[in-house]
Order: C-alpha cells, then sequence, then structure tokens
C-alpha cells in the first residue's frame, strides 16, 4: 500500500517542487509536460518556483525562439508545451478539442462544414500569415455567408493545429489573441494507439502514481481505463488506503515520504492542483472547497507540501505586497518561511520596488 505523504512527496519531486532545478526552459516545460496559459503571466510563476535562477527573459526567449508554443490543448485550455510535446498531445486531444467546439459552438456554426471551414482557415494561414481572432473570424465569415464571425474565428482553434505566437503568451501582454499555423510542428491529424500510449507514459512521469480517473481529468481524454489496463505489465501496479490502483513507472524518483518539502508559492491552475482527479494528495477536500470554485483555481502556498493558504499580489504607488491568508494552522517556524518566500516572489516581480511586504494573515479560528 502507498501512503498519501508518498504519494505526495513523488508529485513533489517529479513537478520539480522538492528543490529548484538548473535546467533550460524548453527541458523544464517538457519534464513537466506543459504548463497552463490562460493568463500569460502564469507560466513564468510556475517556473520561477520550480527552476533555479529563472528569470524572465528565460521563458520569453523561448517563447520567441518558438522552442516552446502556447496552444489550445489539455482540457481544451490554454498550454504551453516544448515543440515535441505539441506534436505528441494534439493528435490525441483531437475527439476532445472537436467535442469543445461542438459544445460551446455548435448551434452558432450550424450548416457551416467544419471540415471546409477548417480548410479555409488552413488557406487563410498559409505561409506564415498570422491573424487575430478577431480578424480570422472575419475573413472566414466572407467565406461561409451569414454565419456567426465570432463563432467561426472561435472554432478555428479547436478545428486546426493552430498556435498563438509571439509577443502573444509573454510576461505583460494581453490583448487579441493572433492565430498561426502550426503545420510547421508536423504534427499528426488524428490520435494513435501509440500516441496515446506514448501520452499516459509521459504523464506517469510527470504526475505519477495516478489512476485512468486522475489522467483523463488532466488531460479531458476520456477511454484510457483501457490503456493504462494495456500497459500495465510494464507499470508498477500499487493500492492506495481506499483500495484504489495506483499505476506508475517502474523508474519513476520515488522521495522518502519525510523528505522535506519546502514553501512555494504557485500560481492560479498550476498543474499540480489539476492534474488529479483525487487531489487529497495535495489538499484536503474542505481546503479543494475553498481553492477550486466553480472555473477558479486560486494561487496557493505550499506548506510541507500541501496548499495551506492562498496569495494575491497588491501595488499602491511604489509600495508591493503580497496578501497570503491561511487555510489551516501555521507554526511559527512555517510562517517565517512562507513571509521569506513571499519576498522572494515579490522581488522577482518586482525587483526595483523600494517597499515589499508579505502580508500573512491570522491562522483560522485566531
Amino acid at each position: 500500500m502507498i501512503t498519501e505523504r508518498a504519494l505526495t512527496r513523488a508529485a513533489l519531486a517529479r513537478q520539480l517542487l522538492l528543490e529548484r532545478a538548473s535546467l533550460p526552459v524548453p527541458a523544464a516545460v517538457e519534464r513537466l509536460l506543459g504548463l497552463n496559459a490562460q493568463d500569460p503571466d502564469l507560466p513564468y510563476l510556475a517556473l520561477w518556483a520550480r527552476l533555479e535562477g529563472f528569470a524572465i527573459a528565460d521563458l520569453t526567449a523561448a517563447i520567441e525562439q518558438r522552442t516552446v508554443v502556447r496552444a489550445p490543448l489539455l482540457r481544451g485550455t490554454q498550454h504551453l508545451v516544448s515543440v515535441a510535446d505539441f506534436r505528441l498531445l494534439r493528435p490525441q486531444l483531437v475527439p476532445l478539442l472537436r467535442r469543445a467546439q461542438r459544445n460551446a459552438f455548435g448551434r452558432r456554426t450550424r450548416g457551416v462544414d467544419l471540415d471546409a471551414l477548417a480548410a479555409a482557415a488552413r488557406e487563410l494561414l498559409a505561409d506564415g500569415q498570422v491573424l487575430t481572432r478577431s480578424e480570422l473570424g472575419r475573413r472566414l465569415a466572407e467565406r461561409f455567408p451569414g454565419s456567426d464571425a465570432n463563432a467561426l474565428g472561435w472554432s478555428v482553434q479547436y478545428l486546426l493545429p493552430v498556435v498563438h505566437p509571439a509577443p502573444s503568451g509573454t510576461w505583460g501582454v494581453r490583448g487579441p489573441t493572433p492565430f498561426a499555423s502550426a503545420d510547421w510542428i508536423g504534427a499528426d491529424d488524428e490520435p494513435t494507439r501509440d500516441g496515446v500510449r506514448e501520452l499516459v507514459r509521459r504523464y506517469l512521469a510527470a504526475f505519477g502514481p495516478a489512476t485512468p480517473a486522475d489522467a483523463r481529468v488532466w488531460s479531458g481524454i476520456s477511454g484510457l481505463r483501457e490503456v493504462f489496463d494495456h500497459l500495465r505489465p510494464e507499470l508498477r501496479v500499487e493500492r492506495d488506503a481506499d483500495g484504489r490502483e495506483l499505476f506508475d513507472l517502474p523508474d519513476a524518483p520515488r522521495p522518502d515520504p519525510d523528505t522535506p518539502a519546502p514553501v512555494r508559492f504557485l500560481p492560479e491552475f498550476d498543474a499540480l492542483l489539476l492534474g488529479y482527479h483525487d487531489r487529497r494528495r495535495v489538499m484536503t477536500d474542505a481546503v479543494r472547497a475553498v481553492v477550486c470554485d466553480l472555473d477558479v483555481v486560486a494561487a496557493v502556498v505550499l506548506v510541507d507540501g500541501t496548499v495551506a493558504a492562498t496569495w494575491s499580489p497588491t501595488v499602491q504607488g511604489d509600495a508591493v505586497a503580497l496578501r497570503v491568508t491561511p487555510l489551516r494552522r501555521l507554526s511559527p517556524a512555517e510562517r517565517d518561511e512562507v513571509e521569506a518566500e513571499g519576498l522572494r516572489l515579490l522581488r522577482f516581480l518586482h525587483p526595483g520596488a523600494p517597499s515589499a511586504e508579505v502580508r500573512l494573515g491570522d491562522n483560522p479560528g485566531g
């Protein structure tokens, strides 16, 4: 039987959260099997928590040089992945992305031939052409008269392999989303058995030990139980205290359950919080109810490897601060470590600020 604490330490090790790693940005993004990028700053904060000496310019350079790309992928949401992992992931997500298009825009694109729509979008984005989502929608509406231009523009990201090129996705850059064809990457058009099996292996390397339900929640892909069963002879299979089977790669890191876990500040929608159906290895059910509120996943503080607080930045003139709200009792030593790590985060976010402060709230219950 594998204990919950052992599961926690395994997850932290594979997510580079037991100690900061000295890795180039593309290698780190590949090790983590992607970073949530719904907001452009989130991958930067995720890597700051995981890499030694990480600087904003490191990730910006990787995005500009196209060694990592931002695109709609896992769960149909924006992720930052290596080029090789886009080639692996995008085909396996085709059924999910098509379903997402139907659910979100099916009624508004009724009567539109979706294959013809994808072909038209590919033609408009040929030869390196970059168009914003609204520009693409307007151009497509000219070819599909009477159709909803906004729905056409949004549908493209679910029907066609596209990326959102720099400066989109770089630190602090928001606004209209640019679309570029991902044909240069060479991803397959449909899922393959070998591809989905490799995806499961890579998921276990980044998040294991885990169940098929965990992998389904992380990816949005259904039908993974059969894949896990096919891979069973090559995997390590254990049970947790509830009797559930957990699968893992036989040679994946398994730190001692008593390995110290340092305080870490994680951004909203961090992969550690979204990588599992059963998230008790990183937070209690009561904490999850606070942190995961509808479609929002809060920025959190890990203390001894599990979620112990939420955090948010504030700026008033030249003064910058982090407001930290404990979700469980923190000891005096833990509070000191939270404050020290919070100040390091403030220096990363605002290196020239003359005043920086961590405002750590009282423990629950006083």
